[in-house]
């Protein structure tokens, strides 16, 4: 079998270098592609051919995606959740160190001593005074989300001494089993935001997050407070941010999102999205998306998908036979119309693996034996399927 990928961003080499030349044709310009492997590029105004079978995103973020619309045709979108985790966790400390010792302003400053000579010394000892910042330790911090990137946050931060607490709603066993014992579990956003003078957060951008650091959630926030958001723009209302900063509020917002109103306040740091732009974690993104998409392009595995359920066989495919790959609407009785197509073509199924999220059902079907044209395309004909792939061994 061979597979055709395009690039539309620059992908690490070692990522490429998982999916062999044999089998695979990668280029950032090719036609009917059989998936796609994507950086920051935005796709929302992109005519994908029905061809495309999948779309990794080498990093963690999907928002470049479009996601519901390719769902609907039965398009696997892939992330890399923890790849670039600690890359963002040392922003983040530096961020931290950042919003309490205007190191940035100092510099800036120190510099315009430039041509001054042996007057240096002095002047600096004299200015020093204008740029005094608190410590770290044994204040408090908040970590908002506590993924991959904010457990890792938590624990280092009870390193410098400081009281760590952290807020999610969905916190996983397994995320629960990362974090050091030392951090404190808020159970509310409002118990943390009262009790932190630093604020951190590591949540994705959704409908339910947009907008959620706002005139309303400062309000009930510690005096001063010093707010770290290397996690998505959209999470900070702007506006309200600079009311806040302006009213001291808010002491300071370091920010890895630009933009035109928060680039000359004197209370924000603004960088340009440099949360994973370090050489390894560009390598452990791409390493990964490319093994995810091999997986599925030769076996229908899934996993680390943002729109499918994790679907994993390690049975290999039956040697003269056919895997089916069949994604749908998750609605009951779908399942029995294939088993009936499938039996009424007298194939046998030696495998079937369903699992569902929420409205998107995925099956890995083995069936002994080849799978004709005319049964594939009476499976795709079921008006709840989205797509049906087979993969012939």
């Amino acid at each position: 079998m061979s597979f055709k990928i395009q690039t539309l961003n620059k992908i690490a080499s070692v990522g490429l270098n998982q999916l062999d030349r044999d089998n695979y044709e990668i280029a950032s310009e090719i036609n009917n592609p059989d998936a796609i492997l994507v950086r920051s590029a935005d796709m929302h105004e992109m005519q994908l051919s029905d061809n495309v079978k999948a779309v990794a995103r080498a990093g963690a973020g999907t928002n470049n995606i479009p996601i519901p619309e390719l769902t609907e045709k039965g398009v696997v979108v892939f992330n890399t959740p923890g790849a670039n985790a600690n890359a963002v966790k040392e922003l983040v400390i530096l961020s931290l160190l950042l919003s309490s010792r205007p190191v940035i302003d100092a510099n800036k400053w120190a510099k315009g001593l430039s041509g001054k000579g042996d007057e240096i010394p002095d002047l600096a000892e004299k200015g020093k005074s204008q740029f005094v910042g608190p410590e770290l330790m044994g204040k408090t911090l908040g970590v908002i989300g506590l993924g991959a990137i904010g457990a890792m946050v938590a624990n280092l931060a009870l390193h410098f001494g400081m009281d760590v607490w952290g807020y999610d709603p969905f916190l996983s066993v397994n995320a629960a089993l990362k974090l050091d014992k030392k951090v404190k579990i808020a159970e509310t956003l409002d118990s943390l935001y009262a009790k932190c003078d630093y604020l951190t957060i590591h949540v994705p951008q959704t409908n339910d997050t947009k907008g959620m650091i706002n005139a309303s959630s400062i309000k009930n926030m510690k005096d001063g407070v010093r707010i770290i958001n290397i996690a998505r723009g959209g999470l900070v209302n702007n506006a309200d941010i600079i009311a806040a900063l302006d009213s001291g509020k808010v002491s300071a917002l370091i920010t890895d999102f630009a933009a035109e109103e928060l680039l000359n306040h004197p209370k924000v740091v603004c960088m340009p999205h440099l949360g994973a732009s370090t050489p390894e974690a560009e390598d452990n993104c791409a390493i990964m998306a490319a093994a995810q998409l091999k997986d599925f392009l030769e076996n229908g595995n899934i996993v680390n998908s943002v729109n499918f359920p994790k679907t994993v066989t390690d049975n290999p495919i039956p040697a003269g036979g056919t895997r089916l790959c069949i994604s749908h609407k998750n609605i009951p009785d779908t399942i029995s119309k294939f088993t009936t197509i499938l039996g009424e073509a007298k194939l046998n199924i030696s495998s079937f693996i369903n699992q569902a999220r929420g409205d998107v059902a995925y099956n890995i079907i083995d069936v002994d034996g080849v799978v004709t044209d005319d049964i594939i395309a009476k499976l795709a004909a079921c008006d709840t399927v989205n797509r049906v792939r087979p993969i012939f061994g």
